[in-house]
């Protein structure tokens, strides 16, 4: 029996850290993606949908697939995410055009979404109590291995030089969705053969599921994405429809939190937490997620558009960044001990903040400040990291064990929520201040001039588009500098030590 919940909770492992990789591996990628699908450099904000797509289907599923594997069992709906999750891959590689590939990663995220709630609650299933919250660490930690090895995990796939067969291309950044048709086997095997058919300890639930809250959460966060999102912002922040359908994505949540209190069926039924530290703990949870996102896409385009990297060459300078976010993780989980949750989370989105600040003011001669970049991504990333054991820990602290799953997933989401959220409202200012600031340029063109007249009219066009790059992305990682300290004041609600931990009859009340 100890053998058999061994290798379950290994398949499940490998199933979330599967998904994981694929959630941060197009970071890497995605200058590559945008030049083959046509959008040129000074119009990045079309491929932002690349990313959020599949963070919407994401954090869209996890609660809604996850309950549906209470009513139909485990292995049959890891076996349908892992079906849908490798022709979201195929749609995504065979992609010739924005709205295709987009389709693609939210067939992606919407399958890859669902595997950690699934996973979750398949350990619900086989551990007891006391041995549960090992297990959801350790998937946890797969979670978080695959936001570490993502974007080098892309990077080194993408090395695989063109190759065209029949048509089509298995090279490039294409390899990087090809590989996921037998991965996505291989775990399919894993799951049939290591994953019980019948959950040994399943109390499988017989009643409704609640469609009604996911469709209002998925409703929700697609129009805020939807309205901040801005095809052409040469003009403004927003879209000609941002704030209406932003205004109405905000109605929607709000119906969402009133459906969620009186709903008998709940997505995240948290009934008997203390809610004051329960939403300051997600509440940071959001924000550090807004901060991982913004550094891992926009490090990886200053290194690519500022230095002229290679996809590889550059996830390795936004390497420095992911190695120090697990140290920094493992060294928040031994101050946690010793300080309390509260201590170390808001030091740790302090130390965040310094860093960013320090990235803000990088200069515009990147290759002369190399050393001063690596140490200043440590410093962020040592920060972000010594937030996830203290932030996670907090909200075990305020939950009775039995909602410790569920717990775990909440933080989840509101980090991958975060992401979403993030990406898009920061992209969308920066996106604005880079057109406003090149939109008095004008290209020059080889014709009807001297070569030699052309050549340093290119080159003047040049230093200003990328002088206005180094602006966009520096005031990018001010305003996340600024979502740190923002952070560093919410955790101060949260959980603190021992003492401050309620019993369970007073969380029972």
């Amino acid at each position: 029996m100890r053998r058999a919940r061994r290798v379950a909770l290994g398949v499940g492992g490998a199933v979330v850290l599967l998904a994981a990789l694929d959630a941060y591996v197009v970071v890497t990628v995605l200058i590559d993606i945008a030049a083959d699908l046509g959008i040129p450099l000074n119009r990045l904000e079309r491929a932002t949908p690349v990313v959020t797509g599949f963070l919407l289907g994401y954090i869209a599923a996890m609660p809604l697939l996850g309950r549906l594997s209470d009513r139909y069992g485990r292995r049959p709906l890891i076996h349908a995410c892992l079906a849908a999750f490798a022709a979201g891959s195929v749609l995504t590689a065979l992609a010739t055009g924005e709205v295709t590939v987009v389709a693609g990663r939210t067939v992606q995220g919407v399958a890859g979404g669902a595997l950690l709630p699934i996973t979750m609650a398949l350990i619900g299933d086989l551990w007891g109590e006391r041995e549960r919250p090992l297990a959801l660490g350790a998937v946890g930690a797969a979670q978080e291995l695959g936001s570490a090895l993502g974007p080098i995990y892309g990077g080194v796939l993408a090395l695989i030089p063109s190759a065209p067969v029949f048509g089509l291309e298995l090279g490039r950044w294409h390899a990087i969705f090809w590989i996921n048709l037998p991965l996505a086997l291989a775990a399919a095997l894993a799951v049939q053969f290591g994953i019980p058919k019948a959950p040994v300890r399943t109390e499988r639930a017989a009643g409704r599921i609640d469609g009604v809250g996911g469709a209002l959460l998925a409703l929700a966060l697609g129009l805020l994405v939807v309205g901040l999102y801005n095809p052409d912002p040469a003009k403004a922040i927003l879209p000609p429809w941002g704030v209406p359908v932003i205004a109405a994505g905000l109605v929607v949540a709000a119906a969402f939190v009133w459906w969620e209190i009186r709903s008998p069926v709940r997505l995240l039924d948290l009934t008997g937490v203390r809610k004051g530290p329960l939403l300051a703990s997600l509440g940071v949870s959001f924000l550090t997620g807004a901060a991982l996102l913004v550094t891992m896409v926009f490090v990886q385009f200053t290194a690519q558009t500022l230095l002229g990297m290679e996809a590889l060459e550059a996830s390795l300078v936004l390497g420095r960044f992911l190695i120090a976010l697990p140290v920094g993780a493992l060294l928040g989980g031994l101050l946690t001990r010793r300080l309390g949750d509260r201590v170390v989370t808001v030091a740790g989105l302090l130390v965040a903040a310094v860093g960013y600040a320090l990235m803000s003011r990088w200069p515009l001669d990147l290759a002369g400040a190399r050393f001063v970049m690596d140490v200043d991504l440590v410093v962020a990333g040592l920060g972000v990291g010594l937030v996830i054991a203290p932030v996670s820990a907090a909200v075990l602290r305020v939950t009775p064990s039995a909602q410790h799953g569920v717990a775990s997933a909440a933080v989840v989401v509101a980090r991958m929520m975060g992401m979403l959220i993030g990406i898009a409202s920061v992209s969308a200012w920066g996106f604005y201040r880079f057109q406003s600031l090149t939109a008095h340029l004008d290209t020059p063109v080889p014709f009807g001039v001297d070569q030699a007249v052309f050549a340093e009219r290119l080159a003047d066009y040049t230093a200003k588009v990328r002088a206005a790059l180094h602006v966009e992305y520096t005031e990018m990682f001010l305003i996340t500098a600024v979502l740190c300290l923002l952070g560093a004041g919410v955790a101060m609600f949260i959980s603190g030590r021992q003492a401050d931990i309620p019993t369970q009859s007073h969380l029972s009340r």
